[in-house]
């Protein structure tokens, strides 16, 4: 979302970053993009609890993620999301033969599992827009590959 609000020109308000609202992401062109026509062995979305209305997690079901929702705090703050990630992915490249881990963030919370996953021979890579690839991510991974260029690919809708 503030991808699209970058590129589209649009403003800050409140003194917050600004944001396209009506920007999704399409999870099976981003799938298709990110596999690069390899075999998918597990995809997995953790997020935080939407709105009832929110059809964006069945979605990602449909198109062949696992989904985990994680509820609120009593502050509304986001919990367990990256932690639950972290131990999915933790789990897979301890069961299961190498192959190519692909991070979609460009968060350092994810470090730890890169790191397991690099000692247990996996090749690692990261998926980010560039604004949010951080410098600790994009040393600790075999590749990187931002976004950007996909963007058009992988939107619902087009900017």
């Amino acid at each position: 979302m503030k991808y699209s609000a970058m590129i589209q020109g649009k403003n800050s308000t409140n003194g917050k970053e600004p944001c396209d609202y009506e920007w999704r992401v399409d999870f099976g062109k981003l799938l298709n993009e990110v596999s690069q026509r390899m075999t998918i062995r597990k995809a997995i979305l953790v997020g935080s609890r939407p709105p009832q209305n929110d059809s964006l997690w069945n979605v990602a079901k449909r198109r062949g993620f696992e989904v985990i929702v994680q509820d609120r705090n009593s502050n509304n703050k986001e919990k367990a999301v990256d932690t639950e990630l972290v131990a999915k992915g933790t789990q897979l490249v301890c069961t299961t033969e190498p192959a190519v881990l692909k991070i979609l963030s460009g968060d350092a919370d994810f470090k730890p599992l890169v790191d397991i996953a690099n000692s247990q021979g996996w090749k690692t890579e990261m998926w980010a827009f560039s604004s949010s690839i951080s410098a600790t991510m994009g040393t600790s991974v075999s590749v990187v590959k931002p976004l950007d260029g996909i963007f058009d690919k992988i939107s619902l809708k087009q900017p």
